[in-house]
C-alpha cells in the first residue's frame, strides 16, 4: 500500500532527482517498443453509432491494445464482451477528476468488471473550481487558461488519494497532460507540482508527446530526466501552426505527416520504462479509418528505428 506523507514522499523524491542526475545510466533497461495501441477518442464519432462494429474495425487494421475514453452508456459486462468479440485488450480508460471524484466506488467496480489495468484522469478540477466555471467559454477554457499553482497542489494531493485507492483496489492511477500543465507562473508550471508533488508509488504518468511539444516541452528529454514516472505515451502529431496560436489550439493530423519527431521519444521510452503506446488523432482531413489506418503503421515503423518517406516538415 502507498503512502502519501510528505516525509516519505520526499525520500523518494530525492532518489528519482539523483538518478535523474546521472545521464549516462538507467533505472531500465532497453527494452522493444510496447505493441502500438489506440486511444478510442480518435473514433469518437464511429463509437457513438455502432460500438461493436468500431471496435472490430479497430481491431481489423491491426490495433490489439486500446484506451478508452467513454463507453456509451453500454455495461462493463458488455464491452469486455465487445473487446474479447473484436480481440482487443482495454488497458486503460479516461476520467476527468470531476467525474473521479463523483463516482470514486462505480468507476473502480466498472474498472475491475471489464478487466482495465490503468483508470488514467484526463483533466483536472479545483476545489473552488467558480473561477474555471466563469472563464469565458466555459469550464474546459478556464481549465486550459486559469489553473492557479495552488489549483495544481491541490490536484497533486487528490491524485495521490485516489491513486491509494485505485492501489487498493489492483488498479494504476495515472495522470494525462494536455497544454495547461506547462503554462509557468511564479516560476514554477502545474507539471513541475505533479512530478514533485505526487507520490511515484501512487501515481503514474500518461504523457502526450503532441502536447508536451505544442507548449514547448521535449518528450524524449521528460522520459530520461524522469526513468519511471511516465507508464504510458499518446502518439500525437501535430500539424505546423502560424506564429501566434495557442498551443491548446494545435490541429493533429497523421503520425509522420506533422512536426513531431518521433524516432528520439521512442529511443527514450525504451529506457525509461514505457509499457504503453496509444495513437491518438483528434482533427482528421481524411477518413477516420484511413487516417488510423496511417498512424498504425507509421508508428510501427518509427517505433522500430525504420523512416518515413513522407513528412510535411
Amino acid at each position: 500500500m502507498c503512502s502519501v506523507s510528505r516525509r516519505s514522499f520526499l525520500t523518494t523524491a530525492a532518489f528519482a532527482a539523483a538518478a535523474s542526475a546521472l545521464p549516462s545510466r538507467s533505472l531500465f533497461a532497453a527494452e522493444p517498443s510496447p505493441p502500438i495501441g489506440l486511444q478510442l477518442f480518435s473514433v469518437r464519432s464511429a463509437l457513438a453509432k455502432d460500438f461493436p462494429g468500431t471496435l472490430k474495425r479497430v481491431s481489423a487494421i491491426g490495433y490489439r491494445e486500446v484506451e478508452a475514453a467513454g463507453f456509451y452508456n453500454h455495461s462493463a459486462s458488455d464491452v469486455k464482451q465487445m473487446m474479447a468479440d473484436a480481440g482487443l485488450h482495454c488497458v486503460s480508460a479516461h476520467y476527468s477528476l470531476a467525474d473521479l471524484l463523483k463516482s470514486t466506488d462505480s468507476i473502480i467496480a466498472y474498472a475491475k468488471t471489464l478487466g482495465l489495468e490503468y483508470v488514467i484522469c484526463s483533466a483536472p478540477w479545483a476545489a473552488d473550481p467558480a473561477h474555471l466555471e466563469k472563464y469565458p467559454g466555459g469550464a474546459w477554457q478556464g481549465i486550459l487558461h486559469a489553473m492557479t499553482l495552488d489549483d495544481w497542489k491541490w490536484n497533486a494531493d487528490q491524485f495521490n488519494q485516489m491513486g491509494c485507492k485505485m492501489q487498493e483496489s489492483g488498479l494504476k492511477f495515472g495522470y494525462h497532460n494536455h497544454t495547461m500543465e506547462f503554462r509557468t507562473e511564479s516560476g514554477s508550471t502545474g507539471y513541475r507540482i505533479l512530478l514533485l508533488d505526487t507520490d511515484p508509488r501512487c501515481v503514474t504518468l500518461e504523457l502526450d508527446c503532441g502536447w508536451a511539444i505544442a507548449a514547448g516541452q521535449d518528450p524524449a528529454k521528460m522520459l530520461r530526466l524522469h526513468p519511471g514516472r511516465f507508464s504510458m505515451l499518446h502518439l500525437k502529431d501535430l500539424k505546423p501552426a502560424p506564429a501566434g496560436t495557442d498551443p491548446s489550439d494545435r490541429v493533429s493530423t497523421e503520425i509522420g505527416y506533422g512536426v513531431v519527431h518521433f524516432r528520439p521519444i521512442f529511443e527514450a521510452a525504451k529506457v525509461s520504462g514505457i509499457r504503453h503506446n496509444f495513437v491518438e488523432q483528434e482533427d482528421f482531413d481524411k477518413p477516420v479509418f484511413e487516417a488510423i489506418t496511417i498512424d498504425f503503421k507509421s508508428s510501427n515503423i518509427l517505433a522500430r528505428g525504420g523512416r518515413l518517406h513522407r513528412r510535411l516538415a
